[in-house]
């Protein structure tokens, strides 16, 4: 994935670059990702948050406690709706980025699928990619 990379909403109300190259890329399917993205899961980009910069307008925040026991914090565009960024109370020093939200999201190549416990029964998944029943522990 070439750095910087940029991405925002479907509105134009919120823009983003990030400097640094994704730590993880992944799909979750658990049921705070689902009910966020409206499918069976959240494609997803794992980087520093100290490498995230906000260039336009701030996401509005929805906190829950997720499936992985932690605080998660979904971002997005009060104005039209579109999932952007995540936040996780117990690691602030990472950030999430909805694939989806990328300016160029054929860069995102996922490499493992997460909370397999809680998929749907009727998504395909790509069999190449590493599964977790739950997280990674490490």
């Amino acid at each position: 994935m070439p750095t910087p990379f940029s991405g925002g909403c479907a509105c134009g109300a919120i823009r983003y670059e990030c400097s640094a190259e994704p730590v993880m890329s992944l799909n979750c399917h658990c049921r705070d990702c689902q009910r966020g993205s409206g499918s069976a899961y959240a494609s997803a980009l794992v980087v520093p948050a100290s490498a995230l910069r906000l260039l336009k307008g701030a996401p509005k925040y929805h906190s829950v406690k997720a499936d992985s026991g932690h605080t998660t914090s979904r971002g997005f565009c009060a104005e039209c709706g579109s999932p952007l960024l995540g936040k996780i109370a117990e690691e602030p020093d990472i950030m999430v980025i909805q694939a989806a939200s990328l300016d160029e999201p054929s860069w995102h190549k996922p490499t493992m699928d997460l909370f397999l416990s809680s998929a749907q029964p009727w998504d395909y998944m790509n069999p190449e990619l590493t599964k977790f029943a739950k997280e990674p522990t490490s």
